[in-house]
């Protein structure tokens, strides 16, 4: 039998019940849940073919799933674009290997930020969470020493929240270390 997720076990078990106290929900179904996350990184058309194959390669390595490859819908000839041209990968995460990489983002890959403070707690109006990673070498699974290039992607936390209160609430319950609010901003979010 494998071994439930740390994040998992933990949103059953304290998070959820938590949550339905807090929020006052009158149903287990209105509790609001990770639904999935999705990993998005771009190249430049410019580039060789090689530097996309890196970035499949180290994002299969960081989230344990093989990205699909994203091509240009259009053309673009500034860019030097042609339709069909690879631009980039992603990956949609969900069930067991969505909570793994969540918990790893959260308790690994942040706290190795040089000067880290915490991630910023605005959301995107509808309860999901967009965060820019800019060094993929943040992760455990990357060897230092034998990449060429560092690159940045796109994390998307998309939650059944219906608001961004729910959201952030879900998010801090999980040990999402956002940024401290000082007593200005507070303010101003008041008025």
């Amino acid at each position: 039998m494998s071994q439930i997720p740390t994040y998992k076990k933990a949103y059953k078990d304290t998070i959820a019940k938590e949550m339905m106290e807090a929020h006052g929900y009158k149903n287990v179904h209105q509790i609001p849940v990770i639904e999935k996350i999705v990993i998005n990184s771009g190249v430049k058309a410019t580039d060789e073919k090689a530097v996309l194959q890196d970035i499949v390669k180290d994002i299969t390595a960081i989230t344990g799933q093989k990205p699909v490859v994203t091509k240009a819908r259009l053309s673009i000839s500034n860019f030097k674009l042609r339709e069909g041209m690879p631009i980039g990968c992603k990956v949609t995460l969900r069930g067991d290997a969505m909570y793994q990489f969540f918990y790893k983002f959260v308790n690994l890959a942040l706290p190795s930020i040089r000067d880290f403070r915490g991630v910023s707690r605005k959301l995107d109006g509808n309860g999901n969470y967009n965060f820019g990673v800019s060094d993929h070498t943040i992760f455990p699974e990357i060897n230092v020493d034998g990449n060429k290039r560092s690159f940045g992607f796109d994390i998307t936390i998309v939650t059944s929240a219906k608001t961004d209160a729910e959201g952030l609430d879900l998010l801090k319950r999980f040990g999402v270390p956002f940024r401290k609010v000082s007593s200005e901003q507070s303010e101003e979010a008041a008025a």
